[in-house]
């Protein structure tokens, strides 16, 4: 079989979430992130460092159970207070030591996960 090289353009992930409108308002407005009209029912989602992620509508979705989107903050703390003075609320896992807000403070990155809307798992976490 020969080999044929591939030249990829661009990349992005995506994510399905019942309600559009909602995922627009909790991912422009809670989370803070550039959110705009990706056409075609679409959400286009542009993230720091400029990844870009799509939301789809799926009107039987259901969660993923595991995380679907990380974001990598300078400060956890103040992220999840932030999040949480926004309503958040912070998952809590068996098996991992989470402090009082509920980040994850052993073994790894400092780590808080909670869900959106739809209840996709997303994260804040800090290096």
């Amino acid at each position: 079989m020969p080999t044929i090289d591939l030249e990829y353009l661009n990349g992005f992930s995506g994510f399905a979430v019942p309600d559009i409108d909602a995922a627009r308002t909790f991912y422009g407005e809670v989370l803070g992130l550039e959110v705009s009209d990706g056409g075609m029912g679409l959400l286009r989602m542009v993230l720091p460092g400029g990844a870009e992620v799509i939301v789809y509508p799926k009107p039987d979705h259901a969660p993923a159970g595991f995380t679907v989107l990380n974001l990598v903050v300078a400060d956890i703390e103040q992220a999840v207070d932030v999040l949480a003075e926004r309503g958040v609320e912070f998952l809590r896992y068996d098996g991992f030591e989470q402090d009082q807000r509920g980040i994850a403070t052993g073994g790894g990155p400092r780590i808080a996960w909670f869900t959106d809307p739809a209840g996709n798992i997303l994260s804040v976490l800090q290096d």
